[in-house]
């Protein structure tokens, strides 16, 4: 019987060898993180006239039947186009038991590319939630927003946890859990359905706040680590007053005044703070491993990267806002390695950083 909880790693190549998780090809090198799987893209994609769920007792194959606008082989490489929709059979399928549950997120490259990932199943009526016991094939649904990216099969856009029963710590759980392992510094732990973040508009060491998209730039290469110049797609944005004006439809990073602290023990995902605050997005990939900000995984002083996109009308944003909240959930069992800790993770003891495409 599995505890409940969020499954670390070692239960994830479990279910990958009792066949729980299949793969169509062999396990990639990292592709297990402490309490995530990674998943790849197949060897095609799909064009399709817009964003869909299958819905019940439907399977995105024949979704995709009454959507395709045509088939692009991946292959030699393609070019996903701003602004347009496209559906990837992934590598890896799932046949879970009953009662594991999955969801799915944005890996943080991904969502600092702006590039919206999203996962969806025969019969789902929802996004990147998978019901226990699903058996069936994954489907990454892609839409660049900002930038035309060029992928190829194999490439890990999205990912995906798996859970046994109810993890989420209430915030009285979460309060005790500040009182023993100091979630955040730099600010005052907030708490209130989870643990609020806010964002920094006064940086210690420059007026440098964030960056930017620029509205036409040329094409990422996913496989292109540290190719890019920053300068090509991003216009940096800067301020000496504590606020910034975001512009609507533009997409900006920026960073949290805290610094988050995720135990070993437990995992995190970000949330969305309450719509009532401003017309503004922030964060579409959301996981968060246990050790990211973990002192003894390299990691303190890791503050949350915020993906930013505002919507209908101009929004003012002063330093110290609350911008969104952690939700914290207990591990099933504490996972075998820790993010940051000999694994090649890339954001441990970040600040306000780009994705790992352009050069910093």
């Amino acid at each position: 019987m599995t505890a409940p909880g969020v499954l670390p790693a070692q239960q994830i190549r479990h279910l990958i060898e009792t066949g729980a998780i299949g793969l169509s090809a062999p396990l990639d090198a990292g592709q297990v993180q402490p309490a995530s799987l990674d998943l790849r893209l197949g060897a095609r994609a799909y064009r399709v006239r817009a964003s869909f769920l299958a819905g019940e007792g439907r399977s995105v194959a024949d979704r995709i039947a009454d959507f395709q606008m045509h088939e692009i082989d991946l292959t030699q490489g393609a070019v996903l186009e701003k602004g347009c929709v496209y559906v990837v059979p992934l590598m890896e399928r799932l046949a879970l038991p009953p009662g594991i549950q999955a969801v799915a997120n944005a890996k943080s490259s991904t969502g600092r590319l702006d590039l919206l990932t999203r996962t969806i199943t025969d019969g789902g009526v929802e996004f990147d939630r998978i019901r226990a016991g699903y058996c069936g094939p994954l489907y990454a649904e892609i839409c660049p927003r900002s930038f035309s990216v060029l992928v190829r099969p194999g490439q890990r856009l999205n990912q995906i946890r798996f859970r046994a029963g109810q993890a989420v710590l209430s915030d009285e759980d979460l309060r005790a859990l500040d009182a023993k392992a100091r979630l955040v510094t730099g600010g005052p732990a907030v708490i209130d359905e989870g643990l609020g973040f806010s964002v920094d508009l006064r940086p210690a060491e420059s007026n440098l706040v964030g960056y930017r998209a620029k509205p036409h730039s040329g094409v990422v290469d996913l496989d292109g680590i540290g190719a890019h110049d920053p300068a090509e797609f991003w216009e940096e944005i800067r301020s000496t007053s504590g606020r910034i004006i975001l512009d609507p439809g533009a997409f900006y990073i920026l960073v949290s005044r805290e610094a988050v602290h995720i135990p070993p023990d437990y995992a995190a995902e970000m949330a969305p703070y309450l719509a009532m605050v401003g017309e503004f997005r922030v964060h579409y990939a959301g996981f968060f491993d246990p050790g990211f900000g973990h002192d003894d995984a390299g990691g303190a002083g890791s503050r949350g990267v915020l993906e930013v996109r505002c919507h209908e009308a101009p929004f003012v944003l002063e330093h110290g806002q609350i911008v969104g909240r952690l939700v914290y959930e207990r591990m099933s069992v504490r996972p075998d390695a820790l993010y940051g800790q000999g694994i090649a993770s890339n954001y441990q003891g970040q600040g306000l950083k780009l994705s790992k495409h352009f050069r910093m």
